[in-house]
């Protein structure tokens, strides 16, 4: 087996949900509501710094999901995945604001914008931050977004992923279109720019035609860290070419690890070097100081779901309508045409448990991503099994409520795992790259890597 290299210690990023979040999460005594408010977010991205994170990453949807029951009803019900997100550049610009060193990571579709706007607002947000912008690449699935975008029905996945390869492509071209000294700003001469270091980039290719050259100079990083997530078999090929950072979930430490290893020998065929392509599984860690207190949060925040709560995401993520089986049967065998990912996720809780589908919502709509459960100690233990085992590089940390399950992690979990050596205790310099261990890329160097 292939065996890469770690440099010794983890990477964190916070999941944050520009929403309720979790559908039992956002009920629980503790959570917040201030999803309307900048200083919620404000705090958020200051307990994470103050954690020494990575970054903290918002997905993002462009519909209030219809797929369960053919109805909004369940989203908006129970506040679920879709019921309310704010736009994640805007939310992430007031968190830039409030903090010196935590990375920002905004998801946006290749399916729905071009990308000259995607281009401009992430390079804005990483010279507004000095380098901590990311961008998290999603080519959508859902017929319900494409219906905000005045069409009918969403582009098929080959396509989409052809889309999003020349979406990127372009997005790198308008990012090189200026010379990383272009940008002269002589008030004597005069010469703000230098003419011959802008250039258009006169992109001409199936889905986009772009002059450029951008209205902005080259980002801080070079290239913002981008993110990605894809599940299937051409997601994959897609997140090793592209990706600086994958965010996956997975049920099991052994699907972890074999997913871990596939990613990074796929990246070295593309002519990576493996240790660039961070691997970050989702976890959604429960603690307390003792596992009397665990086990009585785990019982209020049970008491709090109701099946249908998670069945209405699960239904939105698999593009599937699981209105129409039965409660007390198994999940089916399904052909996805949304995230399969999370679908092979939930048939290996599913198939090991034995569980009828209301108990797949149930722990849907409150998961335990790894079964981080118990006091800072045991999740320590966790995490550092998963690390030394090959499943990551770190983690994805998500939060069951806002912003109280955030502090508790910074307070509880991370001084156990820089008591271990396993995380920092501070931030080494000054962008997100930085944090990463990833090199600012030259311009051009899109093109070596990937091809």
């Amino acid at each position: 087996m292939t065996s890469f290299n770690r440099n010794g210690q983890l990477h964190l990023g916070a999941f944050v949900i520009a929403g309720p979040g979790r559908p039992g999460g956002w009920r629980y005594p503790q959570s917040e509501d201030g999803w309307l408010d900048i200083d919620y977010y404000r705090r958020i991205a200051q307990v994470l710094e103050r954690g020494r994170f990575d970054l903290a990453f918002f997905a993002d949807i462009l519909a209030v999901p219809n797929r369960y029951g053919n109805s909004h009803d369940s989203q908006l019900r129970y506040g679920a995945l879709g019921a309310l997100r704010l736009e994640p550049l805007q939310v992430l610009a007031a968190m830039a604001g409030a903090t010196r060193h935590l990375g920002l990571a905004a998801t946006k579709s290749t399916s729905y914008y071009e990308p000259f706007d995607i281009a401009r607002g992430i390079a804005t947000l990483d010279h507004l931050s000095g380098g901590r912008a990311a961008w998290n690449i999603v080519t959508s699935f859902q017929d319900a977004e494409a219906r905000n975008f005045s069409r009918e029905e969403h582009i098929p996945r080959e396509k989409r992923y052809d889309r999003a390869d020349e979406f990127l492509e372009v997005t790198h071209k308008l990012w090189d279109s200026w010379q990383d000294d272009a940008l002269v700003a002589d008030r004597a001469e005069p010469l703000f720019a230098a003419p011959d270091k802008v250039r258009p980039i006169l992109h001409q290719g199936e889905w986009f035609k772009v002059d450029g050259p951008l209205n902005i100079p080259r980002p801080p990083q070079g290239y913002p860290v981008l993110i990605q997530a894809g599940a299937s078999d051409r997601g994959r090929d897609f997140a090793a070419r592209w990706s600086d950072l994958i965010f996956v979930t997975h049920y099991s430490l052994e699907s972890a690890v074999a997913f871990s290893r596939e990613m990074k020998e796929r990246a070295a065929r593309f002519g990576r070097n493996p240790k660039d392509l961070k691997i970050l599984p989702g976890i959604t860690p429960l603690v307390g100081e003792t596992n009397a207190i665990v086990a009585e949060k785990r019982r209020v925040l049970a008491d709090l779901i109701e099946p249908v709560s998670g069945l209405t995401t699960l239904s939105y993520h698999l593009d599937v309508d699981l209105s129409v089986y039965p409660l007390d049967e198994p999940l089916p065998h399904l052909k996805v045409p949304g995230v399969t990912g999370h679908y092979d996720e939930m048939r290996e809780a599913s198939d090991k448990g034995g569980l009828p589908l209301a108990e797949v919502g149930r722990m849907y709509a409150n998961r335990y991503e790894g079964d981080f459960i118990g006091t800072p100690d045991a999740i320590a233990d966790r995490m550092q099994e998963w690390f030394e085992a090959g499943a990551c590089d770190g983690f994805m940390v998500a939060a069951h409520w806002q912003p109280g399950a955030f502090d508790e992690f910074v307070r509880l979990v991370v001084p156990e795992l820089q008591r271990r050596n396993l995380f920092r205790k501070e931030y080494s310099g000054s962008t997100l790259r930085d944090h990463l261990n990833l090199a600012r890329p030259a311009a051009g160097d899109w093109q070596r890597l990937h091809h």
